[in-house]
C-alpha cells in the first residue's frame, strides 16, 4: 500500500496536556511532550487509533528500535500496513520537534524579556529615582504597603537587592525566632523588586545549583526562603556569592559517541544572595559573607504589628490594599530603569574601618558595597561620566559624601552586629537583664553580686518562651555573662548576672569609620532630623513621606521602641534593643 502524500497544514487539536492529530482515520493523541525539552530525546505517550481499535505505548521517538516496535505492534492492533504507520509516526516526530522548538522559544522569550514600560509608567518611575528623598519615600512606601516598623532592615534590604546589578553584590541573612517576621520582611523586600530580576526556592539540593544555566542568575537575586533548605548546597552558594561563578566537573554520556566523558558545568555570577534563618549557631564561612538582619521582636513591635493587622480590616485598610499593586508596580518600574553603571568611589582612600579581626576584611569590602549600592540607586540623580580605556567607552557615576554618610549610620548597626560574639537575640536578652537587675539593685540597695534572679522572672520580665529563654541562657552562662547557682532547695538554678555594661557605650557598633563625611541635609537620604519631603506624591501611588508624623512624637527612652527627638529611623532598632547608638563620627583611623 502506497503511503499517502504529506499534507500542508494538518489537522491537529492541542490543550493544556494533549496534541491530537489526525492522518486519513487514523487518530494520533499526544501526551507528554511539552515535559522533555531535551534535544536528545523525545520521549512521549503516544494513542493511535481508529475506530474502536487502538494501541497506546510510551517511547522516545528519537530511538529507532522504539519506533519499529511500535510500528509492528500497531500495525496488528489496528490491521494498517507497516508502511503506513510508520509514515505517520515521521510526520508526528517532525510535528513535536516543530512545536517543541516553539515552546522553547517562548519560554526564553517569556524569561528574559523585560516588559516594556509606556511612557506614563516610565515617568513616574523617574521621577521616584530623581526625588530628593528617594530612601525616604522608600521606608514610606514599605510602611504603605504594610510593612511596619523594622526601618533599618528594610533599608538594608532594599539596598542589598539594588547591588544585584554591582559586581560584587551584597549578601543578606534574616534572622529571627519562629514567627517573628523574617520571611515578611524578606518577602516585602522582593515584592518591590521585577520578576524577571529575582529566583526564589524554598530549598536547594547539593548540585541543583550547577545546572541553572551558565547565565540564569546573572545580576539576579536568588532567594531561599530557608538556610536551612540550602545547607546541601551551602557550599557552592558560598562560592558563587565569593567568587562570582561555580564549576562543576561531572561525568555523563557523550552523545555522538555514547561513551562516557567529563562534562563541565558552571553557573557565573555576579547574584545577590537574600536568606533567612531561625538557627542561633549560623555557620561562620556563611555570617562572614553576609550582612545579618535581626527581626524586631519586641512587645512595642508586636503592639504595632497587631495595630496594623486590625487596620487592615477596616474600610481604610481595603483601599490600602488597592493602593498597594499601585506602589509595588511603579518600584519595580523604577528597578528596571536602573542601569548596571560602573560606580567610583573618588573619597575610598580616606574611609578607614576597623581592622583587629581579619574577617573585618570581608566586612569592609560590604561597607564599600553598600556605599556603591546607595550611589547606584541614585544613578538618575548624578552625572554620567564616561573614560576611554583600551578602546573601550566605560560608562561611571561618583559617590558622593552623601552616599558614604547613609552608608555609615547603616553600618554601624547591620555590620557592627556581626562583630559581636552575642546572636542578636542573646545580646537583646542581655541588655534588657542588665538594666532590669541594675534597677532591682539600686531599689533594693544591694550589690549585683549579692542579685539573684530565676528563669520564671525572666520569663515574665521578656515575654519569652521557656525553650528560647533556655537557649539563650545557656548561651550567656557559657561565655560567662551570667553565672549558674543550683538553689538551695528543689531541682532548680539561680543565675548572677556577671555582666556590667561593657561596650554599653556603643562598643559593638564602633566601626572605626571616618567621621570626615557628615550629612548634607539637602541631599536624600534619612537625618537625625528626617528632612521633610518637599514634594508632591509621584504619579499619585507613592506613599508620602513621614516626616512630619515622626517629628511630632514627643521624647521617649530608649525602651519604648523610639529613639528620644525623633532620632534617625536608621538609628531606631539599636534604641528599640535598649542599647546605646554611636554615630558615625569617629576620628580618622581611630580603632
Amino acid at each position: 500500500m502506497t503511503p499517502p502524500a504529506p499534507q500542508s497544514d494538518e489537522p491537529a487539536e492541542q490543550n493544556e496536556h494533549d496534541l491530537v492529530l489526525t492522518y486519513g482515520d487514523r487518530r494520533y493523541r499526544v501526551r507528554g511532550w511539552k515535559k522533555p525539552l531535551n534535544p536528545e530525546a523525545l520521549k512521549v505517550n503516544l494513542l493511535v487509533s481508529r475506530d474502536e481499535r487502538f494501541h497506546i505505548d510510551t517511547l522516545d521517538l528519537y530511538h529507532a528500535k522504539a519506533r519499529a516496535a511500535y510500528v509492528k505492534q500497531a500495525g496488528i492492533e489496528l490491521g494498517e500496513a507497516e508502511d503506513v504507520l510508520k509514515h505517520d509516526l515521521g510526520r508526528v516526530l517532525l510535528k513535536l520537534e516543530e512545536l517543541q522548538t516553539q515552546h522553547l522559544q517562548a519560554a526564553l522569550k517569556q524569561k528574559d524579556e523585560t516588559p516594556k514600560l509606556s511612557e506614563r509608567e516610565e515617568a513616574e518611575a523617574l521621577a521616584l529615582l530623581k526625588s530628593p528623598d528617594l530612601l525616604e519615600r522608600i521606608l514610606a512606601d514599605f510602611d504603605a504597603c504594610g510593612v511596619v516598623g523594622e526601618e533599618t532592615n528594610k533599608l538594608v534590604g532594599y539596598l542589598a537587592a539594588v547591588s544585584r546589578q554591582l559586581d560584587k553584590p551584597l549578601a543578606v541573612l534574616i534572622q529571627s525566632s519562629s514567627a517573628a517576621g523574617k520571611s515578611s520582611l524578606m518577602d516585602a523586600v522582593l515584592a518591590l523588586m521585577p520578576d524577571e530580576a529575582q529566583v526564589r526556592y524554598s530549598a536547594m539540593t547539593g548540585q541543583s545549583l550547577f545546572y541553572m544555566g551558565q547565565t540564569s542568575l546573572q545580576h539576579k537575586i536568588l532567594a531561599i526562603a530557608e538556610e536551612e533548605g540550602a545547607a546541601n548546597a551551602s557550599y557552592a552558594l558560598k562560592l558563587l556569592q565569593s567568587d562570582g561563578s561555580v564549576t562543576m566537573a561531572s561525568t555523563g554520556k557523550d552523545a555522538t559517541t555514547g561513551m562516557l566523558t567529563t562534562q563541565e558545568y558552571r553557573v557565573e555570577g555576579p547574584v545577590m544572595l537574600f536568606l533567612t534563618t531561625t538557627a542561633i549557631d549560623i555557620d561562620e564561612e556563611l555570617l562572614n559573607r553576609c550582612i545579618m538582619l535581626t527581626v524586631n521582636e519586641s512587645r512595642e513591635q508586636t503592639r504595632a504589628i497587631h495595630a496594623l493587622q486590625r487596620k487592615r480590616q477596616t474600610l481604610e485598610g481595603l483601599l490600602a490594599d488597592e493602593e498597594r499593586d499601585a506602589i509595588l508596580a511603579l518600584h519595580r518600574n523604577a528597578q528596571r530603569l536602573l542601569q548596571p553603571l560602573k560606580v567610583v568611589n573618588p573619597y575610598a582612600d580616606q574611609l578607614t574601618f576597623l581592622d583587629d579581626k581579619t574577617r573585618t576584611r570581608r566586612d569592609h569590602m560590604k561597607y564599600l558595597s553598600l556605599i556603591r549600592a546607595i550611589a547606584l540607586l541614585h544613578q538618575y540623580q548624578r552625572e554620567v561620566k564616561t573614560v576611554q580605556h583600551r578602546g573601550k567607552i566605560v560608562r561611571y557615576i561618583e559617590v558622593q559624601p552623601s552616599d558614604i554618610a547613609i552608608a555609615n549610620r547603616l553600618a554601624h548597626e547591620v555590620l557592627g552586629r556581626t562583630l559581636d560574639e552575642l546572636p542578636p537575640q542573646t545580646r537583646k536578652l542581655l541588655t534588657t537583664v542588665h538594666a532590669w537587675v541594675k534597677g532591682e539593685c539600686e531599689r533594693q540597695a544591694m550589690h549585683r553580686t549579692d542579685f539573684r534572679f530565676t528563669r520564671r522572672q525572666v520569663r515574665e520580665l521578656t515575654g519569652w518562651g521557656d525553650t528560647q529563654l533556655k537557649i539563650h541562657l545557656a548561651r550567656l552562662a557559657e561565655l560567662e555573662y551570667v553565672l549558674v547557682h543550683r538553689v538551695q532547695r528543689g531541682q532548680g538554678y539561680a543565675y548572677e548576672l556577671l555582666y556590667d555594661g561593657q561596650g554599653e557605650q556603643g562598643g559593638r557598633f564602633l566601626m572605626g569609620l571616618a567621621e570626615a563625611f557628615g550629612y548634607d541635609g539637602e541631599r536624600s537620604g534619612v537625618t537625625d532630623t528626617r528632612s521633610a519631603s518637599g514634594r508632591e506624591v509621584v504619579g499619585a501611588v507613592s506613599a508620602a513621606g513621614r516626616s512630619a508624623e515622626i517629628a511630632a512624637q514627643p521624647n521617649t527612652d530608649a525602651a519604648s521602641g523610639v529613639a528620644a527627638g525623633a532620632a534617625a529611623p536608621i538609628a531606631y532598632l539599636a534604641a528599640s534593643r535598649g542599647e546605646s547608638y554611636r554615630t558615625a563620627s569617629l576620628v580618622a583611623g581611630e580603632a
